[in-house]
């Protein structure tokens, strides 16, 4: 599902304008992301957990040439769903 399907299904589904659900939409990612910035973890009951963990740095090879390379750390989100998600998802 691309954004502009998620945006129209949201519109659609809360009887709003598609305007209105990208609004909605950008307003969610952009607290998630301050969220997960600020304290790293943001709970939604029954949907799942979002979460910043550290990646360590690792040696990697370059697929064209074969040659190693060091591939640094870094933080990444994780997502793990809840129970309802996943029971829905079944």
């Amino acid at each position: 599902m691309t954004k502009a399907e998620l945006i129209a299904v949201m519109a659609e589904g809360a009887a709003v304008t598609k305007a209105a659900a990208a609004k909605a939409l950008e307003a969610y990612a952009g607290a998630v992301a301050k969220e997960l910035k600020k304290s790293g973890k943001l709970g939604l009951v029954g949907f799942g957990t979002f979460s910043v963990v550290k990646r360590k740095a690792r040696d990697g090879r370059n697929p064209q040439t074969g040659k190693k390379i060091k591939i640094a750390a870094k933080k990444v989100v994780k997502f793990k769903a809840g129970k309802a998600l996943a029971d829905k998802v079944k």
